[in-house]
Parts: C-alpha cells; sequence; structure tokens
C-alpha cells in the first residue's frame, strides 16, 4: 500500500519537480495539496483530482496523511514542520533545513521527540553524475585543492522575501548554495576552517541585505583546500566542482563528470542527455523506504546540522573577517 502524502506549497519546485514525482512515485500517492493562493489551488486539485486547502493545520487535521513535502518560503517551513511533527506526519523538507543553526538545533530535536522522520531535499545525491565523483576521485592521487562555483543571473536580487535575511535566513549562502556546500561536505566532509565575504552590492539601486554574491574560502587539517563562489547575479547560469590530485582531476559540472590528466586532456567522461529525469521520483521513493525502515536517513536533522554550521560559519566569518571552524558552531 502506497504512503498517503501532501504537499505544503505550490510554487515551481511543488509543480514541476515534487508533484510530477508523486505521480510516479511507487512509494507515495498524491491525496492532498496546500497553498495560501485559493485560486492556485483551485486549479490544481481539480487537475490533480486530489483534496485542496488554504491552510496547511486544517489539512493536518483533515487528511489521514503519512507524509508531506513542504515546498514554502523558508520563514514559514519551521512552523510547518512543527505542526507536522505533532500530528506525526513525516516530512521531506526543500532545502535549507531551517533559517539559523538555534532554529536547526531546535528542529532536529523536535523531530526526534515526535518520532517523526525529515530528510531535506539534496536532490543531486540521487543522480548518477553525482554519485561516480568519489570513484573517480580515488584515480587522481592525492587531492589537494577545490574549485567550486555555482552562478547564475537574478535581474533583481531584493526582489521577493529572498532578498531579506530576516525571512530567507541570508542570501546565496543559505539558498541556492545549500546544493553545493551538500556536495562539498558528502564528498570531503565538514571543513576545519572557513573563510568567508559576501556582497549585497549587485544592485545598489535597491534595498535589500541577503547576500547575492559571496566568495568562501575553507580548508582542511589534512592539507586539502578550496574556495567556492557563489552568486544570484554573475551569468550564465554555472555549476562546477573541479578536485585537483597529484595525477589528475575530476571536473563535474550538470549532466557531466570527467576525469581529465593535469594537463586538461579528457581521460573518461560520463554524461547525461537529461540531467534531473527521476530525481525527484527516486528521492520520494527512498525517502518511502525511510519511513518504513528499510534505508538509512543520509540526509536527516542530525546530518543537516553539520550543514547549518557550515553556513552559520560563514556568515560569522563574513562579520567578522577571520576564519571560522565550523565544528565549533554544533
Amino acid at each position: 500500500m502506497k504512503l498517503r502524502a501532501g504537499v505544503v506549497g505550490l510554487g515551481k519546485q511543488a509543480l514541476e519537480d515534487h508533484i510530477p514525482g508523486l505521480r510516479s512515485s511507487d512509494g507515495a500517492e498524491l491525496v492532498a495539496i496546500c497553498d495560501e493562493n485559493s485560486e492556485i489551488v483551485r486549479e490544481h486539485q481539480y487537475q490533480l483530482r486530489v483534496n485542496g486547502y488554504t491552510d496547511f493545520r486544517e489539512m493536518f487535521r483533515a487528511e489521514q496523511l503519512d507524509m508531506v513535502i513542504v515546498t514554502v518560503p523558508h520563514h514559514i517551513g519551521r512552523t510547518v514542520i512543527e505542526t507536522a511533527a505533532e500530528h506525526r506526519i513525516h516530512v521531506l523538507k526543500e532545502k535549507p533545513f531551517a533559517t539559523s543553526m538555534s532554529e536547526a538545533q531546535e528542529l532536529a530535536k523536535q523531530c526526534e521527540e515526535s518520532g517523526i522522520q525529515l530528510m531535506v531535499t539534496l536532490q543531486r545525491r540521487f543522480n548518477p553524475i553525482y554519485t561516480s565523483f568519489t570513484q573517480l576521485a580515488d584515480q587522481i592521487g592525492t587531492p589537494f585543492v577545490v574549485d567550486a562555483q555555482y552562478t547564475l543571473f537574478i535581474d533583481d536580487p531584493s526582489e521577493g522575501w529572498r532578498g531579506l535575511t530576516a525571512k530567507a535566513g541570508g542570501g546565496c549562502i543559505i539558498d541556492m548554495g545549500y546544493h553545493l556546500i551538500d556536495m562539498i561536505l558528502w564528498y570531503f566532509g565538514l571543513p576545519d576552517r572557513v573563510l568567508a565575504d559576501v556582497s549585497v552590492g549587485a544592485r545598489p539601486d535597491r534595498e535589500y541585505d541577503a547576500e547575492d554574491t559571496a566568495l568562501i574560502h575553507f580548508g582542511y587539517d589534512s592539507g586539502l583546500y578550496g574556495s567556492l563562489l557563489l552568486s544570484r547575479f554573475i551569468g550564465p547560469k554555472t555549476e562546477r566542482i573541479r578536485l585537483v590530485g597529484s595525477k589528475g582531476m575530476v571536473h563535474l559540472e550538470r549532466g557531466r563528470i570527467q576525469r581529465i590528466t593535469n594537463g586538461g586532456d579528457v581521460i573518461e567522461s560520463l554524461s547525461r542527455e537529461q540531467a534531473w529525469p527521476s530525481a525527484a521520483t527516486c528521492q520520494i521513493d527512498y525517502f518511502c523506504r525511510v519511513i518504513e525502515g528499510l534505508r538509512p536517513n543520509t540526509s536527516g536533522p542530525k546530518e543537516n546540522l553539520a550543514h547549518m554550521s557550515f553556513i552559520a560559519a560563514c556568515y560569522e566569518s563574513a562579520k567578522t573577517h577571520v576564519y571560522i571552524n565550523p565544528k565549533e558552531m554544533l
């Protein structure tokens, strides 16, 4: 029998990824949707033939849900998670886990006490291009430097709730940067030191305080070090990680991964014409297995405390202009 699932928040991510993912899922079925915009709810509840709500509290009371996918503005996420925990509903949460380190610690405690599973959506972990990275990295000798970048162009970084730290928790670091931070932690672990500089100067004619661009340096006591450039104002859209070792390099980008010589010659390459054909469905089905006790929750609250400590270290470093050890933020 499939798990009964609801979706809170009917933005682009829900409509393009999660709802199609649910409709293709072997483990869960969509039975209810919720959004504060009644017109959007009305349109999609008839289209999808499910129950529609404008208040998630009412949906949790009325529906016998096993799980809920939460895709709401960052500052609303906490209340939805807390309410789901009260109803013993498992949560698949769009990144970030929380808007601050303290909030993350409180939510982790509440999830544990209520006995619910919470998993943060980190789709790249379900894409074979990204899962191939460590296998190729084993073939390049001793790695010593990482060069990573995730940038895209948004004309007005001040627009909407994402331009306000009070609502978003920050800018490009905690929002889009969460995915690349996850890659760094997944592949290399939590760094021993972080140094960050941030900018809110891309549009001096607008008022906003959530960083549009960040340059982050990070290092490990093992000798590995690297840099991460994040921006919501630098086009064209670019996502890549390059790991340099003593006997070659691994170059990862959306849809393609290559092992190359230190001189730049390609040794082997893996690519997919469609970068994300099944990631959403795979993620949902994996979460269903987590709920059923068949798989470990590799992206649960405790695991994402590391992500939040990295992010907190970045913001603390940007304020103090000194290296911060993210492990001390835990």
